[in-house]
């Protein structure tokens, strides 16, 4: 950080009391750069119902950290510094109310969207005393004497704004667009007839930059959130998250039915993945597909089915068990292989290849990486779940009587940020 230099005897200039409000702004930048990057980040600035209710929502104190320069006009006697970036905040003390109209066609919704930007301006005009050389007991009004009134504060602050969407039948109607230079902050929807603002009402936008996390709040490593899927659906990234952890198994594939004199082998198991994702984005849809276990071999003749390919995106995935292109309804002894497998993860592993039968019993099951394998009973078992591939069925005592196979285990997603 610089600092100004100053020497007894000198005459002090107003300079001197300008750069140092300016290298202290720099250091102040450069350390919110380091700590949160260069991405806009707001904090506070919390949209609630008016108490009491009415058509009014009101904006609560907070910040808004958004690039820009050291000064975009001249800072009294400095000149205008527009070529070095620097991060700013803005800071508001005071809440702030925003009035909303419902629409006036019956079966209509709105939707509004309050937006933030980062906001510099000069306030505070005073006619200020200049010194009158000719005579100094008694000062000038203003500079030359012209009464004219300065700026004597440079604000930075959070310019918050309302902006009205298109009303449209209920369900149809869309967010407005966000301004170039602004950042949207919250969706407030308005139907036909609506009275009263409440909580149900307002929703945060899910790419506002709001600080999802505080310093005493945090652990080492991924510890802040995290949601698993056992069956197909769509991960949201959260907001003030740009990095995250996602662990996958595939499906285990199932196993045949046993026929006389022949028992099954067991499924193979799913494969495993673990992979490190950065550069996402709050708000960003991640499609989560998680592989099925595959199906069971039946005694009328339904052969068995392969494990599922489970995926994140098209960030990584471990595909499912498979079966062993030599395994039929009619001679179902084999053991179920290749196992699944891990692709484009940081870490990739390979599951275990099912057992093959063995006298009356059926294969062992083969587990996916850090999942169970299964024993064989005389009916099938199904696989466990991560992964696993289902056990083969045996014969019974007789070595005559055929069983059913069973289902593989299905795939299980698990994301931490």
């Amino acid at each position: 950080m610089n600092r100004n230099i100053v020497y007894p005897g000198a005459i002090p200039l107003d300079t001197d009391l300008l750069t140092i409000n300016v290298n202290t702004m720099v250091a102040l930048g450069f350390l919110i750069r380091a700590v949160l990057g260069t991405e806009i980040v707001a904090d506070g600035l919390s949209c609630s119902p008016t108490l009491p209710a009415s058509m009014s929502v009101q904006m609560s104190p907070g910040s808004l950290t958004q690039l820009s320069v050291v000064d975009t006009t001249q800072f009294g006697s400095l000149s205008a510094d527009t070529n070095d970036p620097l991060m700013k905040m803005g800071i508001n003390l005071s809440t702030q109310y925003f009035e909303l109209q419902p629409p006036t066609s019956s079966g209509c919704s709105v939707n509004y969207l309050i937006e933030a930007s980062l906001l510099e301006s000069d306030q505070n005009l005073i006619v200020l005393p200049y010194y009158n050389a000719s005579n100094p007991s008694q000062p000038y009004s203003g500079p030359t004497n012209s009464g004219t009134p300065q700026a004597t504060l440079r604000t930075q602050s959070v310019q918050l704004q309302l902006k009205s969407g298109v009303p449209s039948p209920s369900g149809t109607q869309l967010t407005p667009v966000t301004d170039q230079g602004w950042v949207g902050l919250y969706v407030i929807t308005v139907p036909y007839g609506e009275t009263v603002i409440g909580a149900n009402n307002i929703a945060v936008l899910p790419t506002a930059p709001f600080v999802g996390w505080k310093l005493p709040n945090l652990s080492p490593g991924f510890g802040a959130g995290v949601q698993s899927f056992s069956s197909n659906g769509v991960f949201v990234v959260p907001s003030g998250v740009s990095q995250l952890e996602v662990e996958l198994w595939g499906g285990g594939s199932g196993s045949f039915a046993s026929v006389a004199g022949g028992p099954s082998g067991g499924g193979s198991g799913g494969g495993y993945a673990r992979k490190r994702i950065q550069g996402v984005s709050p708000g960003q849809s991640v499609t989560v597909t998680v592989g099925a276990g595959g199906t069971a071999g039946t005694t009328s003749g339904t052969p068995a089915g392969a494990g599922g390919t489970t995926s994140f995106g098209q960030y990584v995935s471990a595909t499912g068990g498979s079966l062993n292109y030599l395994t039929t309804v009619t001679n179902p002894q084999l053991g179920a292989t290749p196992p699944g497998i891990g692709v484009n993860g940081d870490v990739n592993l390979t599951g275990s290849a099912g057992q093959s039968s063995l006298l009356n019993q059926g294969g062992l099951g083969g587990a996916a990486p850090m999942g169970g394998s299964q024993n064989s009973g005389t009916t099938g078992v199904n696989g466990t779940t991560p992964g696993g591939g289902a056990s083969g069925a045996g014969t019974g005592a007789n070595s005559a009587t055929p069983y059913a196979g069973a289902m593989g285990g299905g795939g299980v997603v698990i994301v931490r940020w």
